[in-house]
């Protein structure tokens, strides 16, 4: 008796562990979506319309590729906050200010930068 309460208990985690695995992997799957989404944009993000992003398509040549940015920022931290108002960095940027200027939410540019920083 004891050990078929064991094994049921056993079979019980492990279904609450493979629904969450399989829950997770459709939310990071959305996130991705939703980020991709957010970039390519043009109500919104609209970064292609300045810089070359994988699988992006009619990209412009303004802005730098997006792409290694683990390399060319420190941390998440430093690529949010550019992305919020990249003119604290480089005052003469012809990139907009999207959190400061509320294009963008900071949920929205969080979304984006875990996105690139993957690049």
């Amino acid at each position: 008796m004891f050990l078929q309460y064991r094994l049921s208990v056993l079979l019980l985690v492990s279904c609450i562990f493979l629904a969450a695995c399989i829950g997770s992997k459709k939310l990071l799957e959305r996130e991705k979506t939703d980020s991709k989404t957010l970039l390519f944009s043009r109500n919104k993000g609209n970064c292609l319309a300045c810089h070359v992003i994988e699988d992006g398509e009619l990209a412009g040549n303004i802005g730098p590729e997006l792409k290694n940015l683990s390399q060319k920022f420190d941390t998440k931290t430093q690529l949010r906050d550019f992305i919020w108002n990249a003119s604290v960095f480089n005052p003469k940027t012809a990139m907009p200010p999207f959190g400061k200027n509320k294009i963008l939410t900071m949920e929205e540019i969080d979304l984006i930068v875990n996105y690139l920083w993957k690049l």
